[in-house]
């Protein structure tokens, strides 16, 4: 296998896909890992976008895996069984142990040095978004990108005593899907540069979650909000010591600040929270660790970032007017893989990244609304699975309002399992009337 060519992992988290991940990317090769819940026509389009050399299966997906290589007409001996324990022969696929190295090789091996210039454009990874539009792309991320994510977070987090230690040994534990950023970023990476012990987990089970940090005395938790939900709502949380955690990052998606400060005072923990997206390799703005908030807030632009709020013709807008985001900064992209068009639609000229993120405030009656705030309290709603808002006109009294478009859980239309008027009424005791 050549550098520059791709290994996909198609696996949920086992204690081995850190080791394809950095044996994949610090041997100059590329990492690329799929959702373990895609359909095989799902995971067939991502094994011919990468053209795959090596496509590591774990033994509960091989058989979605089989059928997605085929479509995808990629010999069945490219494809390993992906596991922690060792596997027998299945078919002509063999265990993923059997292309490691001996033990004398990886004795007398040197990791291949990247010179500077070179780290900007070799590419280390190529994780698949949605992008702002269209099909999902692959987004390149190159060793210099990941380099600078790690080191930008890192300092956010410890911008009080820069590379001072904690007293308290910290342990993290790893749910986040390891194919997605959100989890190597911080399963992977930062907890490798900061010497940090993560216990992983195969599947999230609410209940493991909780025996896990009371057994192993975990101290930080990378978290999305509706684990924030369940801390907070679920009968289980208060039979377990949780005591050990001391800080929470959340992203992913909108956190209330309502949320955020019932988790801070009921447990005594710092959250911060954070946004991000895949073609910023993980993290691009984030609460510094000086700094506790309580209304809501992603915080500020990591170091070295720059942002700029831009209307339809393309005018910056002035402090506190709607605005579409553009970032950039050295943990940003610098294409997607084989699509020069969306390349030319988001990566523009000068570095700067279309995010397809509107930043506004609603203005009602002259009283400001924050479209996150109302985002992350319809999330706390059990039959909705994500939603929007925006500022509309209102043509009765031409003033501005705030409109929600809701996915539910359900997609059983015919029975409608949630009407808006239900959510609406729900909406009243949560929020004050101009929301």
């Amino acid at each position: 296998m050549k550098k520059g060519e791709v290994v996909m992992i198609v696996t949920p988290n086992h204690i081995f896909v850190p080791v394809a991940y950095l044996g994949s990317v610090g041997s100059g090769r590329v990492f690329s890992g799929a959702n373990p819940l895609y359909t095989a026509d799902e995971m067939s389009f991502q094994m011919q976008n990468t053209g795959a050399r090596i496509v590591l299966v774990h033994p509960s997906l091989l058989e979605t895996a089989r059928k997605a290589a085929n479509t995808a007409r990629i010999p069945g001996n490219r494809l390993y069984i992906f596991f922690d324990v060792e596997y027998k022969l299945v078919g002509c696929i063999k265990d993923w142990r059997s292309i490691l190295g001996t033990p004398w090789e990886a004795s007398n091996y040197s990791w291949p040095h990247i010179s500077d210039s070179a780290a900007t454009s070799q590419i280390a990874t190529v994780n698949y978004s949605s992008g702002t539009t269209g099909l999902p792309k692959g987004v390149e991320i190159t060793h210099g990108n990941l380099i600078a994510n790690v080191e930008q977070v890192t300092f956010s987090a410890q911008v009080e005593h820069p590379g001072v230690k904690p007293d308290i040994e910290e342990k993290w534990i790893g749910f986040l899907p390891l194919y997605h950023a959100y989890g190597q970023l911080n399963t992977i990476l930062l907890a490798i540069k900061l010497a940090t012990p993560v216990y992983v987990m195969t599947k999230f089970i609410y209940e493991d979650f909780l025996r896990i940090i009371q057994t192993h005395n975990i101290t930080g938790l990378h978290v999305a909000p509706p684990i924030l939900v369940l801390m907070n709502k679920h009968p289980a949380t208060s039979q377990y010591d949780l005591s050990s955690v001391m800080k929470i990052s959340s992203g992913a998606a909108p956190l209330s600040g309502s949320l955020q400060n019932r988790i801070q005072d009921r447990f005594g923990v710092i959250v911060r929270q954070g946004w991000g997206m895949t073609e910023l390799t993980c993290a691009g703005i984030a609460i510094p660790a000086y700094l506790k908030d309580e209304t809501g807030s992603i915080g500020c632009l990591l170091p070295n970032c720059e942002a700029m709020l831009l209307d339809e013709n393309g005018k910056e807008m002035a402090t506190g007017e709607r605005g579409e985001l553009y970032i950039r900064g050295p943990n940003s992209s610098p294409r997607y893989w084989k699509n020069d068009n969306a390349t030319a639609e988001t990566m523009l000229e000068g570095g700067w990244l279309k995010t397809g993120d509107v930043a506004e405030l609603i203005k009602v009656s002259g009283l400001q609304v924050a479209p996150a705030e109302l985002e992350a309290v319809l999330l706390n709603h059990p039959a909705v699975a994500d939603a929007g808002v925006v500022g509309v006109q209102d043509s009765f009294d031409a003033q501005e309002k705030p409109r929600a478009y809701v996915l539910p859980k359900s997609m059983d239309l015919a029975n409608h399992s949630v009407k808006a008027e239900e959510i609406q009424e729900w909406m009243k005791g949560k929020v004050a009337k101009h929301k």
